[in-house]
């Protein structure tokens, strides 16, 4: 793992007035970008050849007289591969244009998690130690964290031949990498049915699904907690709950739409919903449920900062179920900005809004961070 100290000198030396915010061209850049434009920083979009367009083209930031007119995007730098910026040319360069690196699930994803720890000689924003709690299987992973923080999180099945509720099995899709090979299932029996055709249709891998996670279902909707957590803040709350979004999967939406009696007819290779992530909403809790999400996020804040040399910086996401008895239970967790945030980008949220009595998405909270801390001369303190 690169010294935090190393990051803090490279920071340290950086002109305040020149400073950029750079992002992976993907996931939830645009929120990263348009949030940074608002608090006046120059925006970096790292692209990947082919899919660079959103970025060049269709939201470039269009300046005149200082004053941005339209658009986000200010310089978007071109790759043949995401994983380019890892070079030692292109990390040179990001210093050299004064960046602050916002990380996201793309830049983990596309990039070699041990070159981001060990390589990545960029200052980021965040908590570059808890980058690999987000990868289930590894020795501490986000469910090893929740459960030293004694947070709830659906339980456990080891053996597939214990299935007997509703359960759903957590693996990688063999094609589309980035993406679920989820499929639920009531017993053994349809585990074997399930699995066995999946594999057949080559959505999920032999390899792959001896290693899945298998977890009782929670039936209830889906709440993705965006929060924020500031260790620089001085008056108000140090932890604070920006939005909340929840997710459109393919093909499983699709499924929800169809009566019962034509799913029930469909054939084998669309009889399986796919749990592929294309899409956001915004969504708001009920208020008397609010503090037991906020007590959600002061346990994992206060975990993280127990368990590792420096805790969660920025912002994170609780990915919860509510059950019929308003429980929460945690399903996943990002250690960093989350996937959803785009659908309050430019607009905010209810939350952020009604915090800082101005529009606050999650990018635009980002770069307010990273301007107080300009001010308060305290960006070593947010930066990893």
């Amino acid at each position: 793992m690169i010294r935090r100290r190393d990051i803090q000198k490279i920071v340290e030396e950086y002109d305040p007035d020149k400073i950029k915010i750079a992002v992976i061209a993907s996931h939830s850049a645009l929120d990263v970008c348009d949030g940074a434009v608002e608090e006046g920083f120059e925006t970096i979009a790292v692209c990947q050849r082919g899919r660079e367009k959103t970025y060049s083209e269709y939201f470039r930031t269009l300046r005149r007289n200082g004053k941005v007119l339209r658009g986000c995007i200010d310089h978007a730098w071109i790759f043949e591969s995401f994983c380019d910026i890892i070079k030692e040319e292109n990390q040179k360069r990001l210093r050299e244009e004064c960046s602050i690196f916002i990380p996201n699930r793309s830049f983990t994803s596309y990039c070699d998690i041990g070159e981001i720890e060990d390589r990545f000689l960029v200052p980021m924003f965040g908590s570059r130690n808890l980058l690999r709690s987000e990868e289930r299987g590894e020795k501490r992973d986000y469910y090893w964290l929740l459960e030293r923080a004694g947070l709830p999180f659906p339980e456990r099945i080891e053996d597939p031949r214990d299935i007997n509720e509703l359960c759903i099995v957590k693996l990688h899709h063999a094609v589309k990498k980035l993406e679920r090979g989820f499929f639920t299932c009531s017993s053994y029996r349809e585990y074997k049915e399930k699995s066995e055709k999946l594999i057949r249709q080559g959505v999920i891998t032999k390899g792959d699904l001896e290693n899945a996670r298998i977890e009782r279902y929670i039936i209830g909707p889906v709440f993705n907690l965006d929060f924020f957590y500031s260790p620089i803040e001085e008056e108000g709350s140090k932890l604070e709950l920006l939005g909340i979004d929840w997710r459109f999967e393919t093909s499983l939406d699709g499924h929800v739409r169809l009566p019962a009696q034509q799913q029930l007819n469909l054939p084998e290779h669309q009889m399986i919903p796919e749990y592929t992530v294309c899409g956001h909403n915004s969504a708001t809790l009920r208020e008397s449920l609010l503090e037991k999400a906020f007590r959600l996020g002061e346990l994992y804040v206060k975990a993280t900062w127990e368990n590792y040399e420096y805790g969660i910086i920025g912002p994170f996401c609780l990915q919860t179920c509510v059950d019929k008895d308003l429980n929460f239970y945690i399903y996943d967790v990002a250690p960093r900005v989350g996937g959803g945030t785009n659908v309050h980008m430019y607009v905010g949220h209810p939350y952020g809004n009604t915090l800082w009595r101005k529009p606050m998405s999650t990018g635009r909270r980002i770069a307010m961070e990273i301007r107080r801390a300009i001010e308060m001369d305290k960006l070593k303190e947010i930066v990893s």
